[in-house]
């Protein structure tokens, strides 16, 4: 049996190049970059170098880019730093959208607990916030926006430069979850009018465990951890520069064949849907035009998802129900809801994600698989 692996947006298998930068660096050049030694400074100068690549793919300045473990933490240190702020200038409201991921979602108990009042923006049936709710809950003690570039479920992309504009407007500081999207859009923070930005380097073909923080000069960085002097003293411990070098690869490389990568993968959903238009019940979840062309979410009338997923997983097809960090949850997905489907139409969604390395025979399997199986969860009477 053929294995297929169409769930590029839970993570993404390292690419040639990215992992040979990050071995020879594992090799060569090992270094504790906080050592004033010659292997130090070497592993220090790669570590720059790193960044300022990082930096140069998402329009920002090197100094603004801090190394994290990933995407969670850095959406974190940049909604606790904003808490941080607002404390300082007695602002404690903060707006995130109902379609976060729960990195950011699930830091408004902790929120709440010192003092701040959330208000959750919803979104259309497309899963577009509205940058008129936005306006209107705006308040004189509001100190963060908080909307994620690219849905991770559903593939939506948020109106960023015009929420950008909006905060830039009223001094509000505003926070973009990225990782769905660095590697997959283009991007530019400067132009976007983002404070700060997540992102992690195992979207995009870099390797797990190592993302980075873009965080404007103009804004205050407060430590989630405490210890050495690392990171412009704002991120401690002894840094990933194997990761950091890999992820700079991988980014470096992504953006370079973005417009390639974009027209391979849009072909490669056509041909999916194309394909599936005769399958009874079968809707598509999202914004038709404003949307990457990588992820793809169905959902099916009468079938459990959770139950299609295990018969597609017998057959060799890797694919999700949701979000890979709410895997456990028994919940339909808190996005698919906040579009407006009901509980049970939820429930029967599945996401397909792809990259440039799946191919048409592939789609054209998925598409076999997906009839035979659809109609087997159906029969099973488990939805």
């Amino acid at each position: 049996m053929e294995k297929i692996y169409a769930d590029h947006a839970a993570t993404t298998p390292i690419s040639d190049s990215a992992l040979k930068v990050m071995v020879d660096c594992m090799r060569n050049f090992y270094g504790n970059p906080s050592s004033a030694h010659q292997h130090g400074r070497e592993a220090a100068h790669i570590l720059e170098d790193s960044r300022e690549k990082i930096a140069a793919c998402i329009g920002a300045d090197s100094e603004e880019i801090y190394f994290t473990s990933g995407g969670t933490e850095a959406d974190n240190q940049a909604i606790f730093s904003a808490a941080a702020f607002g404390k300082s200038v007695g602002k404690k409201h903060m707006i995130f959208s109902k379609i976060e991921h729960h990195a950011v979602l699930n830091c408004i108990p902790a929120l709440e607990k010192a003092g701040f009042e959330i208000t959750l923006i919803g979104v259309d049936s497309r899963g577009r916030v509205s940058l008129e709710e936005i306006e209107e809950a705006l308040r004189k003690d509001t100190v963060l926006v908080a909307v994620m570039y690219v849905n991770n479920e559903v593939g939506t992309i948020e109106p960023i430069a015009e929420i950008g504009k909006l905060c830039k407007d009223r001094n509000i500081l505003f926070h973009v979850d990225g990782v769905a999207a660095a590697g997959h859009v283009p991007i530019d923070v400067k132009k976007l009018g983002v404070s700060t930005l997540a992102i992690s380097g195992h979207k995009f073909h870099g390797p797990r465990g190592i993302g980075a923080l873009y965080v404007d000069k103009n804004v205050p960085v407060t430590n989630l951890m405490y210890g050495g002097s690392q990171e412009r003293n704002k991120r401690p411990g002894t840094q990933n520069v194997p990761g950091a070098s890999a992820m700079a690869k991988a980014l470096s490389d992504a953006m370079m064949t973005l417009d390639e990568q974009m027209n391979k993968l849009e072909q490669l959903r056509t041909r999916l849907l194309e394909g599936l238009k005769d399958l009874d019940g079968m809707w598509v979840n999202g914004d038709p035009e404003n949307r990457v062309p990588g992820i793809v979410n169905l959902g099916f009338r009468d079938v459990s998802g959770e139950t299609l997923l295990l018969l597609l997983d017998l057959r060799g097809l890797s694919v999700s129900t949701g979000s890979a960090c709410n895997t456990h949850s028994v919940e339909p997905s808190h996005v698919l809801t906040a579009m407006g489907l009901p509980r049970k139409d939820a429930g029967g969604c599945i996401r397909l994600s792809f990259s440039a390395d799946n191919t048409e025979e592939e789609i054209d399997e998925i598409c076999t698989i997906l009839y035979e199986e659809v109609e087997r969860a159906r029969g099973s009477g488990a939805s």
